[in-house]
């Protein structure tokens, strides 16, 4: 009976190890995935709670300068108002790995200032020292958030949320240009609200990075890829996202004046506000033109002076045959003039020719009412008729006339 006791000692002994996984290491199945997750668990706490000393103990303590990095962002993140923080593993790690990348979703939110969660993916570095891992940095090509760019300023306007990513000042202390971005910006909302009206958040986060390079690394994209583009905003006419963010892009921004800036501020926030009316059904000659209308409404003066490509178009009889498509606000090589600031001008001026010849009213009905259709074959048509009491054949007719009007 001993022998037999003893027997089913030992295979109970190995079944406990193997459901803990061995005995006491790391490199079965899924340990390490397990113990990344639970890493990442660790510093997001942190994160929410304060405290940078949790956070940098889930750092590689042997990974030099990124470290120190990792000091700055905290600091960085602990100067915003987060309503919530959490990073989530997005993968599976190697059985028995020592280094290794994994992605990861950031999930988060600015308090009074996102009406929902915003995302963000990442590809991270991990190292294990001494059966504990760390994370030891951003893979090749991982896109950063804008408090991995360097110390951030943080402008709390009326209205706005500016961080200034690698810019002189700390929070708490930024520097001009953050500080005057926000006063634009909360003029901006300002114009946008008594236009757009409904229920949107009536605030606007604005990310100025430092250079035009450092806003394409934002925007995961190339050093050049927005050169001469003063502004974008995220997740335009993709979805409906509740956290959107204007990007200024700080070498083209800086080269207009002060109407010019407000104007592009103005536009921008326009697609934040009307996010939730926008769909696929809604064509980019309304979306973009209706931003452009409230951005200049307010402003007194000729029309061929805020779309002079087009006027140049016109007055050299190429007067268009249709309202722009989608494609048309895509930059291409090749072509007379400059086809997308045409487009630009056509989408305004359609835009400024309903308020003019209907009523602003009738103008944000438009586009409330494409924006709620089922699909862009659905929408233009039957919803002009809806709003406007035409075709498209006829309002295209009528636009072709006030083009002619305006800028002949």
């Amino acid at each position: 009976m001993a022998g037999v006791r003893t027997v089913v000692l030992v295979l109970c002994a190995g079944l406990v190890a193997v459901l803990l996984g061995g005995c006491g290491e790391d490199d079965g199945p899924g340990d390490a995935t397990r113990a990344v997750a639970d890493l990442l668990r660790q510093r997001s706490a942190a994160v929410r709670d304060g405290d940078e000393a949790a956070y940098l103990r889930t750092v590689d303590p042997r990974s030099g300068p990124y470290r120190q990095q990792q000091r700055t962002a905290f600091r960085n993140l602990d100067a915003l108002p987060l309503a919530a923080w959490t990073l989530r593993l997005d993968d599976t790690l190697p059985v028995a790995a020592e280094r290794t990348t994994a992605d990861v979703r950031l999930t988060y939110r600015l308090s009074g200032y996102d009406t929902g969660d915003a995302t963000a993916g990442q590809r991270l570095e991990f190292v294990r020292r001494d059966s504990r891992w760390y994370v030891a940095g951003p893979a090749p090509g991982s896109r950063p958030q804008p408090w991995d760019q360097g110390p951030l300023a943080v402008v709390r306007g009326t209205h706005s949320l500016v961080l200034g990513a690698g810019h002189p000042g700390a929070p708490g202390r930024p520097g001009a240009r953050p500080r005057a971005v926000a006063a634009a910006a909360d003029r901006a909302v300002t114009d946008v609200s008594a236009a757009w009206g409904g229920a949107w958040a009536r605030r606007v986060v604005v990310l100025v990075p430092a250079s035009q390079a450092a806003m394409g690394e934002l925007l995961g994209a190339g050093p050049t890829a927005y050169a001469g583009v003063a502004a974008v905003t995220t997740g335009r006419h993709r979805d409906r996202a509740p956290a959107d963010r204007v990007v200024v892009n700080p070498e083209a921004y800086d080269t207009l004046g002060t109407l010019g800036r407000r104007i592009v501020l103005t536009h921008e926030t326009v697609h934040v506000a009307t996010r939730a009316g926008t769909s696929p059904a809604t064509p980019l000659w309304l979306s973009e033109g209706f931003a452009d209308w409230v951005a200049f409404r307010s402003t007194a003066g000729d029309p061929r002076h805020g779309a002079p490509e087009l006027a140049r178009a016109v007055a050299a009889g190429r007067l268009p045959r249709a309202l722009p498509a989608d494609a048309d606000f895509t930059r291409q090589e090749g072509g007379d003039g400059d086809p997308v600031a045409e487009a630009y001008g056509g989408a305004w001026l359609a835009a400024r020719m309903v308020a003019d010849e209907w009523s602003p009213d009738r103008l944000v009905a438009l586009y409330r009412a494409m924006g709620a259709a089922e699909s862009r074959a659905e929408a233009v048509g039957p919803v002009l008729r809806a709003e406007l009491g035409v075709g498209p054949g006829e309002f295209t007719q009528r636009w072709r006339t006030y083009l002619e009007r305006e800028l002949g």
